[in-house]
């Protein structure tokens, strides 16, 4: 183990975390609660979760800010400038979509989400405070400011990097569980419960079968959120609600009605033939 993976574990079973991200949780989740917040922050118009796009913009701003304060000598100091101010505004929303993020996490994932926030929130004071001396004519303390924003920065996006590809925060679960493009034989009709959902197995992935206003339907039992088991969830007016955290999909495609899920439930077509039920990908 090297020194930023040893430091990383020791973050995650750090427990006075705890009682910085208990609090700070409920707040968030107080915050988010209607739909059109949750919707936009989780990256519900785009598909994709909205904080790993936005993380960009303020990166890419002080990062070629401080390109330029090393660089780019007096006439590039406007620029710079206009950068990192920049930097600050973008810098709001993106915040926003990462506690929205966070907000679902708990245990060593909950910990380096906060560490990782509250590295965040220590650069946006050094950039801020940046600006400040920019603006009083202080320009060899504005540079020394941002410099050092960017390297808490930097530290910072390593432990993002951390939550996203190591933890699996906000990764599609059904990424790879693209299912059959012919029609295939998922077990017996009588083996479906006559008022509620089922779950089949179809080629190793779990699979609901429900019916929905007179018809047969069928979306990948795994939410796409978190992994949460979509047949313990909630059924009504034609969607299904996730029991972990709340997202819901539509039955009839698998469509995102409600976040924190971006990703829309694999959907399949479904049938039933010679009392055998039958399952094939929906296109």
């Amino acid at each position: 183990m090297n020194l930023l993976d040893d430091a990383v574990s020791r973050l995650e079973r750090w427990p006075a975390l705890d009682a910085l991200a208990d609090p700070l949780r409920k707040a968030t989740q107080a915050l988010v609660k209607p739909r059109v917040v949750r919707n936009l922050l989780s990256g519900i118009p785009t598909g994709h979760p909205l904080h790993p796009v936005l993380t960009d913009l303020p990166i890419g701003a002080w990062s070629m800010a401080s390109l330029l304060d090393t660089v780019g000598g007096e006439s590039s100091e406007h620029a710079a400038d206009v950068l990192v101010a920049a930097g600050l505004v973008v810098a709001v929303p993106t915040a926003a979509s990462g506690l929205n993020d966070w907000s679902d996490t708990f245990g060593a994932v909950s910990r380096v989400g906060v560490a990782h926030a509250a590295l965040n929130v220590t650069a946006l004071g050094f950039y801020g405070a940046s600006l400040a001396a920019r603006k009083a004519g202080a320009r060899g303390a504005g540079r020394g400011l941002a410099y050092l924003g960017l390297g808490i920065l930097l530290t910072s996006g390593y432990l993002g990097g951390h939550l996203a590809f190591s933890k699996g925060v906000r990764v599609n679960r059904t990424a790879w569980h693209e299912g059959p493009g012919d029609w295939q034989d998922a077990g017996p009709a009588s083996d479906l419960a006559p008022d509620g959902p089922s779950v089949v197995d179809l080629d190793g992935v779990p699979v609901l079968v429900t019916h929905d206003a007179g018809r047969l339907v069928a979306l990948d039992a795994t939410c796409t959120h978190a992994g949460g088991p979509l047949n313990e969830g909630t059924f009504e007016n034609g969607c299904v609600t996730c029991p972990w955290h709340g997202s819901t999909f539509r039955l009839a495609d698998g469509g995102v009605v409600h976040g924190p899920a971006s990703a829309p439930e694999p959907s399949y077509e479904a049938r039933v033939e010679d009392g055998r039920v039958q399952l094939r990908a929906r296109r």
